[in-house]
């Protein structure tokens, strides 16, 4: 452990999953070929319809031009006359799926999306939607922030409102980074937008209708006696407001469709499938989806990422990879990032389902592209997960064959499977195999091994890791220190819990988190170590972490002596007093375990201007009266 000496914070994060980026190619190569059908062999003998096999499709392709050459030209040039007049010539009829697909492809490059916008709203009339306006904001928010506000000043003169989720997530980004006049200005536009809307007590009263009762022909005769212009951004609000309600939106999204002299477009259709994309109506979602399909329309590139967002989220994988395949094969497709991410949320769980990481695969391949090393990674984290090794060694050949070496990320998933599988020395094994075929083990795998081994209660096997890491000059960094107190409070070993952070912290300049140093304190207190608990609180004042009086309160007004008190009193602040709120707490705390002795004595203790502080001669006051009436 003395040689811990050196150790300086280090924190890596290994996030090159979602950015390795993919080959795109018109016709799999030769080669591609090969590992497709490498791949092929780890598959079950099963085949997997589509919903949507026999489904018609009414879409018009361009042959000059698609929405992907389309953002390949707007990346490529600056903006001009020129540009403009390519644009137009490409022949593209800009639908909302398309518009989104190109923005979604342009929100890195806030100056391109906001330009294209520009010229396809205000030169090829096209009419965005709040859900475009939305993706906008997301788009500029932080990054050009002129262009931000203007867009909402166009919102607002149009009628249209921020969606929700749009809002709260900007507004948090906004918190962030305490842009508070932004904050203030952002809540007060939005506001207006609600407030000024001219149909806001019509969707009131259709919603109240909606929400009345069950659906049945009495609602629809109530809704049809409401007298109103059913349009795009009138029908979001009724959907926005029947969110929380999916069976329902359903039902009104199903009635209007009827209703004379309105139909249904991409934007509705778009804003329905947000709404239902959840586990309590998922039928109604995939039904939603067919008729959208039906009817010539598609999924828009951001209601896919919402929706299999959430789905990923809610563990329904199985739709998840089936809107995947349905997305790969339409003209709007996920990103590398996009399979990437889907392979990594398969892969998380006790049981991953293998089945569907390589059926993300093979669709992927099977468009045209080759695999990236996160996508190969993606399927061998899930069979290192469900304990499958024989076949994650296979697929590691097969990733080689295709010119990925393994890394610390590849060997960093073995080793977390066999920790998972409590092969703990095969675990071990795996750094050496690493060092031996030239690839040095970095913190990430160092910490996932000691992890593993602390939570099969190998806490000493995991020091004997942790001292193999120093000797290999790797540096600790405050995750790995986190997992290793954690093993030791597991085994109620506090004490050398308590060593082992101030050891790091106080030798090897460690910076504990803020989480850690809540938890061993809370841990301390258990077992009535208040010199150590204290020694932590000096040690995070002396680390610029705020102070955490919260146990000590309690603990001192019921097990401390007025010394303890008057000594957690002056830990506390940076200051030579604390604040007179923090000695009123303390006060009271006392008066509550009945101590009202120590209460006097300990403010006998205190600084004058803290005696004579009105709220505290009040407090005493009182206490005075109450014992004297005792």
């Amino acid at each position: 452990m003395n040689r811990a000496r050196n150790i300086l914070i280090s924190l890596r994060l290994a996030n090159s999953l979602l950015l390795t980026q993919i080959r795109n190619s018109t016709r799999p190569p030769r080669s591609q070929v090969s590992r497709l059908s490498q791949l092929s062999s780890f598959l079950p003998n099963q085949s997997h319809n589509s919903h949507f096999t026999n489904t018609p499709h009414h879409k018009l392709f361009f042959s000059s031009s698609t929405p992907n050459s389309v953002v390949e030209l707007v990346l490529a040039n600056e903006w001009s006359t020129e540009l403009e007049t390519e644009l137009h010539n490409s022949n593209l009829g800009w639908t909302h799926e398309r518009v989104v697909y190109v923005l979604k492809k342009l929100d890195k490059n806030p100056q391109k999306a906001s330009d294209f916008f520009n010229w396809v709203c205000e030169k090829n009339g096209f009419r965005p939607s709040s859900l475009v306006y939305s993706l906008m904001l997301r788009i500029l928010v932080l990054k050009d922030m002129k262009m931000f506000w203007e867009t909402i000043k166009k919102m607002k003169e149009q009628g249209f409102y921020i969606d929700e989720e749009t809002f709260i997530s900007i507004l948090g980004r906004l918190n962030k980074e305490n842009m508070n006049k932004d904050v203030v200005a952002l809540k007060h536009f939005n506001d207006r937008m609600v407030e000024e809307y001219a149909m806001v007590s019509v969707v009131k009263k259709v919603v109240d209708v909606v929400l009345g009762m069950e659906w049945s022909d009495e609602v629809e005769n109530r809704l049809g006696e409401i007298v109103v212009e059913f349009t795009d951004n009138f029908v979001l609000r009724v959907l926005k407001e029947l969110r929380n309600h999916p069976s329902k939106a359903c039902s009104f999204f199903h009635w209007i469709d009827q209703y004379p002299g309105y139909e249904h477009n991409s934007v509705t259709y778009n804003a329905a499938a947000r709404v239902l994309g959840r586990n309590n109506s998922i039928i109604e979602f995939w039904d939603m989806i067919a008729k959208m399909k039906g009817t010539g329309h598609d999924l828009d590139l951001d209601s896919y990422i919402k929706i299999s967002r959430q789905f990923q989220k809610s563990k329904m994988m199985e739709d998840a990879v089936k809107l995947y395949e349905l997305m790969m094969d339409g003209p709007y497709k996920p990103s590398a990032q996009d399979c990437s991410y889907l392979l990594r949320s398969i892969s998380v769980g006790d049981k991953p389902d293998l089945s569907l990481a390589f059926r993300v695969a093979k669709k992927y391949e099977s468009t045209g592209h080759t695999l990236s090393k996160a996508a190969y990674d993606g399927i061998h984290r899930s069979l290192t997960s469900a304990g499958r090794f024989d076949e994650a060694e296979d697929m590691m050949n097969v990733m080689r064959n295709a010119g990925y070496e393994p890394d610390n990320i590849t060997y960093s998933q073995l080793v977390f499977g066999l920790c998972k599988a409590r092969r703990l020395e095969e675990a071990s094994r795996v750094l050496d195999e690493m060092e031996a075929n030239g690839c040095t083990p970095d913190i990430k795998t160092w910490t996932i091994l000691i992890q593993g081994h602390c939570s099969a209660g190998e806490v000493d096997k995991a020091l004997i890791c942790f001292a193999k890491m120093i000797e290999k000059n790797c540096n600790a960094d405050a995750d790995l220190l986190d997992v290793l107190i954690n093993g030791f409070l597991s085994q109620r070993k506090i004490q050398g819990a308590y060593n082992l952070l101030i050891q790091l912290a106080n030798k090897a300049r460690l910076k504990p988190w803020q989480a850690t140093y809540k938890n061993l304190i809370e841990k301390l207190l258990e077992v009535r170590k208040l010199e150590e608990a204290m020694d932590l609180l000096r040690l995070m004042k002396k680390q610029k972490y705020p102070p955490y009086p919260d146990p000590f309160i309690p603990y001192v007004s019921k097990f401390g002596t007025v010394e303890d008190a008057a000594e957690f009193l002056k830990a506390l602040s940076v200051k030579e007093y604390p604040s007179p709120s923090a000695y009123v707490h303390v006060f009271k705390s006392f008066f509550s375990e009945g101590r009202h002795s120590e209460a006097k004595d300990l403010l006998f203790k205190c600084p004058h201007h803290i005696r004579k502080h009105q709220e505290i001669s009040k407090l005493f006051g009182s206490a005075k009266g109450s014992s004297g009436s005792a």
